[in-house]
């Protein structure tokens, strides 16, 4: 409501500011999208330049695929730093280090391109018209690398803004929005929501979930996590998700078990919430559930299939376990073993630059978890066959030691690991 309220200030000072540059300049707002956005960065007036913001939204909404690719190339052509000028204030501070030639080189350095960013984020819908720029930005960098430094820009702009100080924490329950609810079936990354009455369940008493807002988005969930409260460690996914699942007491439970974790938001790609998701979490459940102790994932291994697929040129188990396995065949329970074990090199030992090469176990293990259980058989599923041969691991969060695993995992690259998983390597 605050934010409708504010975003019909705003166009009413648009409205103000289209009148204003018509009356200054002689002309309407209007011209292509090059036009308004040279008009915009060069405006300085408060009206007038939201005026122009919104004009910038507005035909950017209206772009097709190659438009946008266009106007892509001309914020890398037009609006780039001028390399005379970087030059010049490189020069003047080399053979005088004071504060003001340090400014000046920084000024020089930065692309004009973010000045036009901001003025973009005065207008109604401006961060949402970003975080939607870069989203479709992202699409074309493969092909086309003579835009990663706009890309660069508008990360490191979306990264000052969307930080940890703006955003709001908010349990999700069944009384929540209905937008907000139906983009939680669509945004859903791990294990799929299946209508309405599949989030239902997963928002009954036994389950939590929880999501990071930003004001500036108030009804677009930038992250969720869904949550459910047992006893004891889960070891299998299926009986977590299951619509008709028993409804257990809260009051009961001992353990919570992160079962998905989604970003919703492309736009907002290589900005990390997860890690503070998290730890608040685990905070305000800890606050809530005083009886509650342990904080365990029960996480896909999304890389492992296609790991043992390459694996299996140097190991005959690899290739048999990723090829020809089956969790229905009489022959699945022989596999276990070889798939067990190599599950577990793949999380403890398999790296790149460093860093495991599973992303869920970079992220976990990041965060200060440790590899505390692999699941025989914990997803069944189409996609947890595909991926992992139907493991999964849990993460272990305890609060007491979520600092010291951190730390040795950033500073020496050590893995935190239960006993019974640094084992299977040696079986």
């Amino acid at each position: 409501m605050a934010t409708g309220w504010l975003n019909r200030i705003i166009g009413s000072i648009a409205d103000q500011g289209r009148e204003l540059f018509a009356s200054r300049s002689g002309r309407p707002i209007g011209g292509d999208l090059a036009t308004l956005c040279h008009d915009l960065i060069g405006e300085r007036g408060e009206a007038s330049g939201t005026a122009l913001a919104r004009a910038v939204v507005e035909r950017y909404a209206a772009l097709g695929p190659a438009e946008r690719l266009a106007f892509f190339e001309l914020l890398a052509a037009q609006f780039g730093p001028d390399q005379a000028a970087i030059l010049l204030a490189a020069d003047a501070y080399r053979r005088d280090a004071a504060l003001a030639n340090l400014l000046k080189l920084a000024a020089a350095t930065e692309a004009p391109r973010q000045e036009l960013f901001r003025r973009v984020n005065m207008a109604p819908d401006g961060t949402a018209t970003l975080v939607a720029m870069r989203e479709h930005l992202l699409d074309l960098l493969r092909d086309r690398p003579q835009l990663e430094s706009v890309d660069a820009d508008l990360h490191h702009l979306l990264a000052s803004w969307f930080n940890r100080g703006f955003l709001r924490l908010e349990r999700i329950d069944w009384r929540t929005s209905a937008a907000v609810l139906e983009k939680l079936i669509a945004y859903e990354a791990v294990h799929a929501i299946e209508g309405w009455e599949d989030l239902r369940r997963r928002l009954q008493d036994d389950r939590r979930c929880f999501a990071f807002f930003h004001p500036a988005l108030p009804d677009e969930p930038l992250i969720f996590v869904e949550v459910a409260l047992t006893r004891g460690i889960a070891a299998a996914v299926q009986p977590l998700i299951a619509r008709d699942a028993p409804v257990a007491d809260p009051a009961g439970a001992d353990t919570a078990i992160f079962y998905s974790i989604s970003n919703c938001q492309k736009g907002l790609r290589g900005i990390s919430f997860g890690n503070f998701l998290i730890k608040q979490v685990v905070a305000d459940l800890q606050q809530e559930l005083p009886q509650v102790e342990t904080f365990s994932t029960l996480s896909p291994i999304p890389g492992l299939r296609a790991w043992l697929k390459k694996e299996g040129r140097a190991d005959g188990d690899a290739a048999a376990a990723s090829e020809r396995f089956d969790p229905a065949s009489p022959d699945a329970t022989v596999m276990k073993a070889p798939l067990m074990r190599l599950c577990a090199r793949y999380l403890l030992q398999a790296k790149k630059d460093g860093k495991p090469v599973d992303p869920v176990a970079r992220f976990h293990l990041g965060n200060g978890a440790r590899v505390e259980r692999i699941n025989w058989l914990g997803d069944v599923s189409a996609k947890g066959v595909r991926e992992s041969c139907c493991l999964m691991v849990n993460y272990l969060y305890r609060p007491e030691d979520i600092e010291r695993n951190h730390e040795a995992y950033a500073n020496e690259g050590r893995i935190a690991a239960s006993s019974a998983v640094r084992g299977l390597l040696k079986e």
